[in-house]
């Protein structure tokens, strides 16, 4: 588990926008500059829609809610432009350590994987690489509490909900039969 770097932090929460007041925290310029892009962004996608045919056009809304954001976040932008950067913190120890970011990569490859090897395989990676990491607990403990979630959430999911799943490499149509089986005394 991580611990609190007690040199530039006292434990307490940090809920004041931006960490600190009066002060800026590493990487909230950039961050807030991508929030003003992304916001553009979707605001000509919203325009894309219908334009400014009228009021009770299908984009009306989409544009109205993205020009918010636009002005929002320029707002901060800009007030942000003007703090003082806080003293003793650094993007990579502070604000975005490596593990997040591993995990933000394992996310992206869960993406990827996701349709060629099925909900079941790329999940049961996912989870056991993510455990392991997280927790930092030996392998029978990271493995059972894995599989033991997976298999959880597969026939909360599969069976009782009936929710489709990308199937890939494990014959998946086989064992949902096999289980019903199991339950209707083998009729």
């Amino acid at each position: 588990m991580s611990r609190i770097e007690t040199e530039h932090h006292d434990g307490t929460s940090d809920a004041t926008p931006g960490g600190y007041e009066g002060q800026r925290r590493p990487g909230e310029l950039i961050f807030g500059a991508l929030m003003v892009i992304g916001s553009l962004v979707l605001l000509w996608n919203a325009y894309g829609i219908s334009g400014f045919e009228a009021l009770s056009a299908p984009g009306t809304v989409p544009m109205a809610t993205t020009a918010v954001m636009v002005v929002t976040s320029a707002i901060i932008l800009l007030r942000d432009l003007r703090l003082p950067r806080v003293a003793g913190e650094s993007v990579a120890k502070d604000i975005l350590p490596g593990v997040v970011l591993i995990i933000a990569l394992m996310l992206v490859a869960y993406g990827f994987l996701l349709q060629p090897l099925g909900f079941l395989p790329t999940s049961a990676l996912f989870l056991i690489a993510a455990l392991k990491l997280l927790a930092r607990r030996g392998w029978l403990w990271t493995v059972s509490i894995s599989i033991g979630s997976l298999l959880l959430v597969w026939i909360i999911f599969r069976i009782v909900f009936s929710v489709l799943m990308p199937a890939g490499i494990v014959p998946e149509a086989e064992l949902i039969q096999a289980f019903r089986n199991l339950f209707s005394g083998g009729q």
